[in-house]
C-alpha cells in the first residue's frame, strides 16, 4: 500500500479508509458528528437539522452564522478523525502568525504610520541600527525580519504608555520605510507596508511602445520580463503570508448580507430592482456564479481553521480543485472594492485547498469532503442507489461536475468523452494516500490523462493540472462511476443506442466545437494552423516533453491572431515549445550523425526540409550556448532575447488591446504573457498570407485599422507587411453542436446552440427569452429532444448562458443536475438492484471500450488491426476513419517514452462474430 507508507499510530488506517468509501460507513460518520454538535450545543444542533431539513426559514445571515459555528467543530472532529490534530494544531499556528503580520500593519502601519506628520531626528539607516538591537535585547529577534518588527510592534502597543521613547521611534522608522528610496527598498516585498493600488480600467496592462518597429507593436517594459524554461507550472502561487494579506484585507461583508463577491454587485445599494451593475470595461458583475460562501471562507481561514475554511467552500463547490488561481475571477471583479484593487479571492481559495492537501491524510480529507459534507443543506451524504442511469457525453468541467452530482443524487453514471483518457494506477484507487505529493507530477513530465477536457489540453501550465488527478480520483472511486474514452458522440455512441443500452438520461457536455475561422486569403497554406488545434497536439501527443517522439513543427517569427485567452495561451506555448523543439532536433541529429553519418542523417530531405533542419540545428546550438553561458554565470539562460532575434511571437488584434476579450475578462493573464517577451499588434486586419516559393507562409499582409472619434474601428489604406513563418488562429469556437448536423432532426438548433427547453407537468418548453446571466432562472437546461419521457440536457458551452469560462460550466452542472433528477422521477420505476447494476456496467465496458485483438502485418507498410469495439461496429459506415494512440502510461521508454500520436486509420470492415 504504497499511498499509506508511514502511517503514525493514532491516525487514519486502511480499514478506516475502507469504511468511508461505503454509504453505511459515511452515514455512521454522520451520526457520530452530529451527536458530538448535540452535546456540545443542543440549541445548534437542532438548528443544523432544520437547516438539513428545510422546517425553517433562514435568511443568508442566519445561514451564515450557523455554519460559522458548525464549521470549527467539524474541523476539530475531522482533525481527530485522522489523527492529525497535532499538524492541524502547528497550520494554525503558522496562519495565526502572519494573521499578527496583518494585525500590525492595520494597527501601526495603516492607522499611525502612514499619516505621520512629527519630526524626525534620525536617517532612516540610524533608526534601522536601533530597531535591530531593540529586537535583539526584546529577544524578538528573528531571521523573518517582517514577523520579528510586527511581534515587537504589537508588544509595544500592548503597553503604549510604558513603551512611549520606543513607539515614536518605531512609528519613525516606519514612515521613512514608506518615503525613503533605502526604507522602501528593504520593505518591498513586506505585507505590511503593501497599500492598495488604485484601479485605472484604461490601464489595467501597463506597456509601452517598441522603437523603430515599422510594425507599432507593444512590448512589456524590457525591466520587467519574466524568464521560463520548459513547460514547468508557470506560477507557483501567493506564498501563505500573502495570501494571509488578501485575506485580511476583506471586510468579510457575508455579515451584512453585501458579501458582492458571491451573489453579484447590484446596480445601486438602494434600487436593487434594477440588477447587476457592470464595470467600466462592461463586464456584468454577477459575481461567483457558484454562489461560494468566500467571506465565511476567509473568516475562518483568518482564525487558522483550514480543513474548515475549505469545507465551506466546498459547500456550493466540491470541485474546486478544477477553480481558482489562473482559472476564475469573476469573483474578484465583483468585490466591493471598485475603485481600488480588489481581493485576490481566487489565490485565497486555492491556498485553503494546498493548505489542507500539506496535511496527512490531506488528499483523503478532500476526497470525504466531496462525498460527507455536514454543511450542505444538500447533499450532505451521497443517496442510496435508485436505479437511474445517465450518460455524461463530455469529461470537461460541466460534465466531470454533473458526474459528481448525480452520483451524489444515488444515479448510475457513464461518463465518455471523444479524447483518450489514461487509467488511473490501481494503488491510488484502492488505497489511502497519506501525503499528497503521491499524486502530484511535474508539469513537464506529468502523464496527460485526459480528464478534464478543456482544463487538460486548453489550459496551459500556467494552471497546476495536478489538481485535475484530485477530481478524477475523487470520482473513479466511486461504485457507480464509470469514464471511457475514445468514445465519439454521434459516431460510436447515438442517443437511440444509448437508450437501447438502458440508460435514462443522456446529458450533453461536449464544449467548444469548430473553431472560427478568419477571412482571409491562402488561410490553408502551410504553416497556418487553428490555435486550438495547436494547443491540444502540444499536450495530447507529448510533443512538449524532452523525450516525446512526437514532432510537431513550429517556426518563427510567429503570428497569433486572436484577443482572447486562447491566443495569450498560443502566443506563450509557442515561445517555449520552440526552445524545446530546436533543441530536441539537434539532439536527435546528433545522436543519427554519430550512428549513420551525413549521408543517413540527412536522409531524403528536398531542399526546403533541408534548410528548415539546418534553421533548426542553428537555433538549437546558440540555445545549447546560451545554456551553458548562463550556467558558467549562476544565471538563469535568457531565451527572450534569442527568441526575438528570431523574430519573436506577435499577437494581432483588430482593435485595441483594451478591448480584447482577455483584457476585459482577465487583464492578469495578458500581463503575465506579455513579461514573457510576447508582442502585442493592435488595429490589425490579417488580408493575405504571403507564401514563399514552396507554398509555406512567409508573412501576413494586413490592413491597419484606428479608431475614429464615434468609437468605431475602420480601415485605413496602410497595409502591413508581418513577418511569418507560422500563424495561429484564435478566433473563437462555436458551440459543439455536431450532433444535430449529423443525426439532423434530434436537436434544435438557435443559432450556434441547442435551443433551451424548460420541463414541467405539460412536457418540454422552448424558452425563448435569452437569460441575461449564468444566474438567471428559468435558463432552460433541456433540448427539445423527447423519447418515451427520456429527455436530454445540456450544459457547459453548448448552453448559450453558461458557455465561455470553467467556473460558469461547473455552475451549470450544479444548477442543472435538480431538474435532470425531476425529469427521472418522471419516469417508471427503475430496479436499484445491485447485481442488475453489475451487469450492466459490465455490459458498457464491453460495448464502449475497444480491445486490439490481433495484429497482422500485410506489407512493410501495411498493418491490420482487428479491434473488438462492438458499438462502433454497430454503427460502422465504409470509408470510415478512426483515430488510433496509444496510451502514455503503457508506452515503453527508448530514447524516449513511445508514445504515437493521434493516427488516422481506415476501417476496412466489420465482422459479424
Amino acid at each position: 500500500m504504497t499511498g499509506n507508507s508511514g502511517v503514525h499510530p493514532g491516525e487514519f488506517t486502511f480499514k478506516d479508509f475502507q469504511e468511508l468509501s461505503d454509504l453505511p460507513g459515511l452515514q455512521k460518520l454522520d451520526r457520530q458528528f452530529l451527536a458530538e454538535i448535540e452535546a456540545h450545543d443542543p440549541i445548534l444542533h437542532r438548528q443544523l437539522l432544520d437547516y438539513r431539513n428545510e422546517r425553517s426559514v433562514l435568511t443568508a445571515i442566519t445561514i451564515s452564522e450557523l455554519l460559522l459555528a458548525v464549521a470549527p467543530l467539524l474541523e476539530n472532529f475531522i482533525s481527530r478523525r485522522f489523527g492529525i490534530a497535532a499538524s492541524v494544531a502547528q497550520t494554525r499556528g503558522r496562519d495565526l502568525g502572519h494573521g499578527r503580520v496583518l494585525e500590525f500593519k492595520h494597527q501601526f502601519v495603516m492607522k499611525k504610520a502612514r499619516h505621520y506628520r512629527g519630526s524626525i531626528s534620525a536617517s532612516f539607516a540610524e533608526l534601522n541600527d536601533w530597531l535591530d538591537q531593540q529586537l535583539t535585547a526584546s529577544g524578538y529577534y528573528q531571521p523573518d525580519r517582517e514577523a520579528a518588527i510586527a511581534d515587537y510592534g504589537l508588544h509595544l502597543l500592548a503597553d503604549a504608555e510604558g513603551h512611549a521613547t520606543a513607539l515614536e521611534q518605531l512609528l519613525q522608522w516606519c514612515s521613512l520605510a514608506q518615503k525613503t528610496p533605502e526604507g522602501r527598498l528593504q520593505v518591498a516585498d513586506w505585507v505590511s507596508f503593501r497599500m492598495p493600488a488604485k484601479m485605472d480600467y484604461a490601464r489595467l496592462v501597463p506597456l509601452q511602445k517598441m522603437s523603430n518597429d515599422p510594425i507599432g507593436r507593444l512590448q512589456a517594459d524590457p525591466g520587467h520580463l519574466r524568464q521560463r524554461d520548459g513547460f514547468k507550472l508557470t506560477d507557483a502561487r501567493m506564498p501563505a503570508r500573502e495570501i494571509h494579506h488578501e485575506i485580511h484585507y476583506c471586510i468579510y461583508c457575508h455579515e451584512h448580507n453585501g458579501d458582492f463577491c458571491s451573489k453579484g454587485f447590484p446596480h445601486k445599494k438602494s434600487a436593487p430592482e434594477l440588477g447587476l451593475a457592470s464595470n467600466p470595461l462592461g463586464v456584468l458583475l454577477a459575481g461567483c456564479p457558484l454562489e461560494e460562501k468566500i467571506s465565511e471562507m476567509h473568516l475562518l481561514k483568518r482564525d487558522g481553521l483550514n480543513i474548515a475554511a475549505l469545507a465551506m467552500i466546498m459547500v456550493d463547490n466540491p470541485m474546486v480543485p478544477a477553480t481558482g488561481h489562473r482559472i476564475c475571477n469573476d469573483c474578484m471583479k465583483s468585490c466591493i472594492y471598485q475603485k481600488q484593487a480588489p481581493v485576490n479571492i481566487p489565490q485565497a481559495e486555492t491556498g485553503v485547498l494546498t493548505d489542507v492537501l500539506a496535511l496527512p491524510w490531506g488528499v483523503e480529507i478532500y476526497e470525504l469532503l466531496t462525498r460527507w459534507n455536514p454543511l450542505r443543506c444538500r447533499q450532505y451524504l451521497p443517496k442510496p442507489y435508485n436505479g437511474r442511469k445517465v450518460l455524461v457525453v463530455g469529461q470537461g468541467p460541466a460534465g466531470f461536475s454533473m458526474a459528481h452530482h448525480l452520483t451524489m443524487e444515488g444515479c448510475a453514471v457513464v461518463g465518455i468523452d471523444g479524447l483518450k483518457i489514461e487509467p488511473l494506477p490501481e494503488d491510488l484507487l484502492n488505497t489511502p494516500i497519506r501525503d499528497y505529493a503521491v499524486l502530484v507530477e511535474n508539469l513537464d513530465e506529468r502523464i496527460i490523462g485526459g480528464f478534464g477536457g478543456v482544463a487538460e489540453y486548453g489550459i496551459t501550465v500556467r494552471w497546476d493540472k495536478n489538481f485535475l488527478k484530485l477530481i478524477y480520483l475523487s470520482l473513479a472511486r466511486r461504485t457507480r462511476f464509470q469514464v471511457i474514452g475514445g468514445v465519439r458522440f454521434g459516431g460510436t455512441l447515438t442517443l437511440q443506442s444509448a437508450w437501447d443500452l438502458g440508460f435514462d438520461h443522456v446529458c450533453i457536455a461536449a464544449g467548444a466545437g469548430l473553431p472560427k475561422v478568419v477571412p482571409m486569403g491562402d488561410s490553408l497554406a502551410r504553416g497556418m494552423r487553428q490555435a486550438s488545434d495547436f494547443l491540444m497536439a502540444l499536450q495530447l501527443t507529448g510533443a512538449a516533453k524532452p523525450d516525446s517522439l512526437y514532432s510537431l513543427q513550429v517556426r518563427l517569427p510567429a503570428v497569433v491572431i486572436g484577443g482572447g485567452l486562447t491566443a495569450i495561451d498560443t502566443a506563450t506555448e509557442v515561445q517555449v515549445y520552440y526552445i524545446t523543439q530546436v533543441e530536441k532536433a539537434l539532439r536527435r541529429f546528433e545522436t543519427l550523425l554519430e550512428s549513420y553519418g551525413k549521408e543517413r542523417a540527412y536522409g531524403r530531405l528536398d531542399a526546403e526540409d533541408s534548410a528548415i533542419l539546418e534553421e533548426f540545428l542553428e537555433h538549437g546550438r546558440a540555445v545549447r550556448a546560451e545554456r551553458q553561458r548562463a550556467a558558467a554565470s549562476g544565471e538563469q539562460p535568457d531565451f527572450i532575447r534569442l527568441l526575438r532575434a528570431w523574430g519573436g511571437v506577435t499577437l494581432l488584434y483588430r482593435r485595441s488591446i483594451n478591448e480584447s476579450p482577455a483584457y476585459v475578462r482577465n487583464h492578469e493573464e495578458i500581463i503575465k504573457a506579455m513579461e514573457e517577451g510576447i508582442y502585442y499588434a493592435e488595429g490589425m486586419e490579417p488580408l493575405q498570407a504571403e507564401l514563399d516559393c514552396y507554398g509555406h507562409i512567409a508573412a501576413l499582409n494586413c490592413r491597419r485599422r484606428e479608431k475614429n472619434a464615434a468609437g468605431e474601428w475602420l480601415a485605413t489604406s496602410a497595409d502591413v507587411r508581418v513577418p511569418a513563418r507560422a500563424v495561429f488562429i484564435a478566433a473563437g469556437a462555436t458551440p459543439n453542436t455536431i450532433y444535430e448536423r449529423e443525426h439532423p432532426g434530434n436537436l434544435i438548433l438557435d443559432g450556434d446552440h441547442f435551443l433551451p427547453h424548460r420541463l414541467d407537468s405539460d412536457g418540454l418548453k422552448p424558452v425563448t427569452a435569452s437569460a441575461a446571466h449564468c444566474k438567471t432562472p428559468g435558463f432552460g437546461p433541456f433540448t427539445s429532444y423527447e423519447n418515451q419521457g427520456r429527455v436530454v440536457s445540456f450544459i457547459g458551452d453548448t448552453h448559450p448562458v453558461f458557455h465561455g469560462s470553467v467556473v460558469k460550466a461547473i455552475a451549470s452542472a450544479k444548477l442543472t443536475y435538480p431538474a435532470i433528477i425531476d425529469a427521472l422521477a418522471q419516469l417508471p420505476a427503475s430496479s436499484a438492484d445491485e447485481s442488475e447494476y453489475s451487469i450492466f456496467r459490465a455490459g458498457i465496458s464491453t460495448a464502449l471500450s475497444p480491445r486490439v485483438v490481433s495484429i497482422r502485418r500485410l506489407h512493410p507498410s501495411v498493418i491490420e488491426l482487428h479491434i473488438r469495439a462492438p458499438m462502433a461496429a454497430r454503427h460502422f459506415s465504409s470509408g470510415q476513419f478512426f483515430r488510433l494512440q496509444n496510451y502514455e502510461s503503457h508506452g515503453p521508454i527508448s530514447m524516449g517514452r513511445l508514445q504515437t500520436g493521434p493516427l488516422v486509420i481506415s476501417g476496412a470492415g466489420v465482422n459479424a462474430d
